[in-house]
């Protein structure tokens, strides 16, 4: 077994959401659930199909996110693993929906930070182990951090 760290592409101001999946029919119903809860998100969407063709299925309405969504799921190359691209929205919005999504197995991370797929290639083919999402920490809040986390929280609506 060989072991990789896949570096994925997240273009400026937006977010990737991967994940695990079982079915060919991912790719539809994410797309319903994207375009369900938010009519102002653009997307891309690849999904890694596993068996039969073994095709990467994409959808989205964002040409561009459906291109580099599609370039990530070449490099990782793991089978029934999608990515979902997405700008002019937050991940935190479209969790739920895709946490119920009766292929959805796992969502590995959802983020805007730099991200490495850890990936596990065998004979057969290629599973994802997990992800390295964004830095290591480098100390506890302060008085001040939490005043400016809530402050931030507050200033995206997220908070009264």
């Amino acid at each position: 077994m060989l072991l990789k760290a896949v570096p994925v592409e997240i273009p400026e101001n937006c977010n990737i959401i991967i994940g695990q999946s079982h079915f060919i029919k991912t790719v539809e119903d994410l797309y319903e659930i994207m375009v369900g809860t938010s009519s102002q998100v653009k997307f891309g969407i690849a999904f890694c199909e596993a068996s039969g063709q073994c095709l990467i299925r994409v959808s989205g309405n964002d040409k561009t996110l459906q291109d580099i969504a599609t370039k990530n799921a070449q490099a990782i190359a793991a089978g029934h693993s999608f990515i979902v691209l997405l700008k002019d929205a937050f991940p935190i919005n479209f969790l739920n929906g895709i946490k119920q999504c009766p292929e959805v197995c796992t969502i590995h991370c959802a983020t805007a930070n730099p991200v490495e797929v850890i990936v596990a290639e065998t004979e057969q083919g290629r599973g994802i182990i997990g992800v390295v999402d964004g830095s290591s920490p480098k100390g506890v809040e302060g008085e001040e951090d939490v005043k400016t986390r809530q402050e931030f929280l507050r200033k995206i609506g997220y908070k009264l």
